[in-house]
């Protein structure tokens, strides 16, 4: 986080050819009043210094003993002065006298952001709403696990009206599954829900998924100073109270428009397409670092009462986890297949016990993860544009000194490695297929789909895209918004395809119901 802000810092002062404090206080200002506090801790920066010595001099960044010295830039050239990074690094020490500053590790030890990280914590800890009045699991207010995981509530006072129930006596005289359909149609007596919706198939739609799934996403304006203004923070708050997840947007769940690039397209805006009765039943269940180990904690905060609401399509989908860590040894720390057997199967009978009778689950395989340095590795990052001098290569080794990098197996020179990683992927997405042949449950069917990464390749190849434009730029290792946005649609036409019962049938009033109740379809 320290070489990031730096770089930033000492980038704005190149490009506006200003002194690093000017530069510094020109970022301050752009980001949103109570995280100023946060860059307004880096004081002593000297334009001279790379981002690495400066984070090592403030003692952010360490070394521990028998660990190699992490850095992102090329170390100091090695002139009679300054021979190489140790050096460097006493010196500036010795120049600016710098103290410590170990409470910058810690945001929350600041006072104007402690009650925030409290929420953030207990949100993080439930993956249940912050803000739920009733405890239904349903929220009026967006992040936080608010709405942008989970269809709006429409009374967050009344436990009994939630998104994706079945209507309390056809919503006469209320909105009780919160789809804007409600009260009686003077002409004939009828209840709308009744008239509209009755055998109509409604049901909701539910992932069960990762980082991917919630739609990871770091904007790449905020750190490219050529782009940079006060605009480019504008949605800081919103992004850190959503985990840096986007999942308004999302391939499975996504109901708003992109302010992201790309555009949206998602399951759930096809399913209220085909059936307008589906109006706000989503679930977003998922998690940054979601594995089929994790998601078994993670599924209970599942929202479904069997006896009172509408049956699910749940997918199924940690892409990269079971074989993604950031381990030196990451080969030893892959989920096995026979680990993800017992998952699985423990997670589908926790469904099975959950779900109204009808639902359908949809098993994802794991992404082929090669695809990421094949596309990126030499390729400058956001942070390098300027300067020409960070590749995505060189960012994934900083990473992975560091041992914090997403994927050990996948984003790194060693191609024996890469592959074994595949392999492993492989072999999880086929015991996820066998699940699929051979389980049996009582509430819901089973399916199995690949991953769509090369289908949504060459669908965006045939629109002239190129396929580093896939990949999020940021972190070099998520799928971009483009990604998320054609893979919905590779998607649905396998499932209309091949599984056409899971969708549901077209509803027919579907033009009736946007006529009379369009003022009340908000999301």
């Amino acid at each position: 986080g320290c070489v990031l802000v730096v770089s930033v810092i000492e980038q704005l002062a190149q490009w506006h050819n200003s002194t690093v404090k000017a530069a510094m206080e020109r970022l301050c200002n752009y980001i949103p009043g109570k995280y100023q506090i946060i860059c307004r801790m880096l004081c002593c920066i000297d334009r001279e210094m790379n981002a690495d010595v400066v984070c090592h001099s403030l003692k952010l960044c360490k070394q521990d003993p028998g660990q190699p010295l992490c850095h992102l830039y090329p170390p100091p050239k090695r002139e009679k002065h300054s021979p190489g990074l140790f050096c460097a690094l006493a010196h500036a020490g010795q120049k600016h006298q710098i103290k410590s500053f170990t409470a910058f590790s810690s945001v929350c030890a600041f006072p104007l952001l402690a009650n925030l990280c409290e929420k953030i914590k207990y949100v993080i800890r439930n993956k249940l709403p912050f803000e739920d009045f009733d405890g239904d699991k349903f929220s009026t207010f967006p992040t936080l696990r608010g709405y942008h995981w989970r269809g709006r509530d429409c009374n967050d006072k009344n436990t009994t009206m939630y998104p994706g129930r079945r209507p309390d006596n056809w919503d006469v005289k209320s909105d009780s599954n919160c789809n804007g359909i409600w009260g009686v149609d003077p002409k004939d007596g009828i209840p709308y829900e009744e008239k509209f919706c009755k055998g109509a198939d409604s049901q909701g739609v539910v992932l069960l998924g990762d980082s991917a799934g919630a739609h990871f996403h770091i904007p790449p304006e905020w750190m490219t100073v050529t782009q940079m203004s006060a605009k480019s923070f504008a949605n800081l708050p919103m992004a850190f109270t959503d985990e840096l997840d986007w999942p308004q947007f999302s391939e499975i769940t996504g109901f708003l428009n992109s302010t992201i690039g790309g555009w949206t397209d998602s399951l759930y805006l096809r399913l209220r397409r085909r059936n307008r009765c589906n109006h706000r039943d989503l679930q977003n269940i998922s998690q940054n670092g979601g594995s089929s180990g994790n998601l078994l904690y993670l599924i209970k905060s599942l929202a479904r009462n069997q006896l009172l609401d509408n049956p699910a399509i749940v997918i199924y989908a940690t892409i990269g986890n079971d074989v993604c860590n950031g381990n030196r040894d990451t080969l030893a720390h892959m989920t096995t297949p026979k680990e993800m057997l017992s998952n699985v199967v423990r997670a589908l009978r926790y469904l099975d016990s959950r779900l109204p009778n009808g639902s359908h689950v949809i098993l994802t395989g794991l992404v082929d993860g090669r695809f990421l340095w094949d596309n990126l590795h030499d390729r400058y990052h956001p942070l390098g544009q300027l300067n020409r001098d960070v590749t995505y290569s060189q960012l994934y080794s900083f990473l992975d000194c560091l041992q914090v990098s997403p994927c050990s197996g996948w984003l790194t020179p060693n191609e024996t490695l890469r592959n074994l990683t595949s392999e492993r992927a492989l072999q999880l997405s086929n015991v996820l297929k066998e699940i699929a042949r051979a389980e049996k449950f009582a509430n819901f069917d089973i399916f199995y789909m690949d991953f769509p990464l090369r289908q949504t390749a060459e669908e965006w190849h045939r629109m002239g895209g190129e396929p580093w434009q896939l990949i999020e730029p940021v972190d070099g290792f998520h799928p971009s918004q483009i990604a998320a946005a054609l893979g919905t649609s590779v998607t649905w036409q396998k499932a209309l395809h091949e599984w056409p019962q899971v969708l549901g049938k077209e509803n027919p009033f579907n033009d009736q119901i946007e006529a009379i109740f369009k003022d009340q379809g908000g999301h």
